[in-house]
């Protein structure tokens, strides 16, 4: 039936214009050929604004966001170095600095011209140098007086600012922690080296053919009694280090404050071939060896607890005066 009715209608329309030629002008012919749409509109009507073609060859709805176009490498290259110069700054200042040494003092732990990294993290949250630790500190009170100062140019300058390299003019120095606060430690004739009492085993890092102590008047010979917040240091290579024994005469006596203290080495980085840590020796860990700094420790801390006995009372009295008037 569909096909028969369909047949139909096509018959009537030929018969409707037959004998008649089909004017190319005509609006009906032209209504449908050039409308173009399904919806039976007339060509004349205006479509809507969703439905309007887009200037840029996209359809309506389409939305997807035209591809960002990325920046040239000579754009961003700027951006990169500033912050890569940020990281090193705050790396330099919190975490690792890389140092030179610039003597023999501490051989054969460490060779002239070696590269370190000293760690200046652990400071932050209250750790304090330990014995048998390299350290590198600020020049106490003018222990450097005499010594050379390598020169140094515009670029190095800034590079050690940063920390990428290892600063020419800061005076700082590097030795070995003996002796912290509450210890005595004492060297007599050519040793051994003592510290409250017990001999240090130094043969590991003190430089060979060397004695632990000097036989001397100038701070070869001594017995001492370290205060809290200070260090006793020495350099490996007794015979040829000027460390705490042969400044006793300056304003700290020889002792290095905590606080003028950057940081523990703890890698030797340069030269490849030199790679190596920086461990406490064994000796340092001997029993007996931090019996007279635990007794030191315990006067520190009892006046604190009498302190803390003292104020419960006082705490407990103040809140039964106050208690009544908060309640009125």
């Amino acid at each position: 039936m569909g096909d028969v009715a369909v047949g139909a209608r096509s018959g009537h329309d030929g018969e409707e214009h037959r004998g008649r030629p089909v004017d190319a002008a005509d609006p009906v012919a032209d209504g449908a050929v050039n409308s173009g749409s399904d919806t039976g509109r007339p060509a004349d009507e205006v479509p809507g604004p969703d439905e309007q073609t887009r200037s840029d060859g996209r359809g309506p709805g389409d939305d997807a966001p035209r591809q960002r176009q990325q920046r040239s490498f000579w754009k961003e290259l700027p951006i990169l170095i500033g912050i890569a110069l940020v990281l090193a700054l705050l790396i330099k200042t919190f975490l690792v600095q890389a140092f030179s040494i610039p003597s023999d003092s501490m051989q054969n732990t460490l060779q002239q011209g070696d590269r370190v990294l000293v760690d200046k993290l652990t400071p932050w949250f209250g750790s304090e140098p330990e014995r048998g630790e390299v350290v590198v500190f600020h020049d106490p009170d003018n222990w450097l007086a005499g010594e050379p100062t390598a020169n140094s140019n515009a670029l190095q300058k800034v590079l050690s600012w940063i920390g990428l390299m290892p600063s020419a003019e800061e005076k700082d120095l590097i030795k070995r922690v003996i002796g912290v606060g509450g210890d005595t430690v004492s060297c007599k004739n050519t040793g051994p080296l003592k510290v409250n009492g017990k001999a240090l085993n130094d043969a590991s890092f003190v430089y060979p053919g060397n004695t632990p102590c000097s036989v001397d008047d100038q701070g070869g010979q001594f017995t001492v009694k370290i205060p809290k917040g200070y260090l006793w240091v020495m350099g490996d290579h007794r015979q040829n280090s000027r460390d705490s024994r042969y400044n006793q005469d300056d304003a700290h006596h020889g002792m290095v404050p905590v606080k003028d203290v950057v940081g523990r080495a703890i890698v030797i980085a340069w030269p490849i071939n030199r790679w190596s840590t920086l461990p406490v020796p064994d000796t340092f860990d001997q029993p007996g060896l931090n019996d007279q700094k635990a007794s030191a420790a315990a006067l520190t801390v009892a006046p604190n607890a009498v302190a803390l006995v003292g104020a419960v009372p006082v705490a407990l009295w103040r809140r039964r005066r106050i208690a009544p008037v908060e309640t009125r």
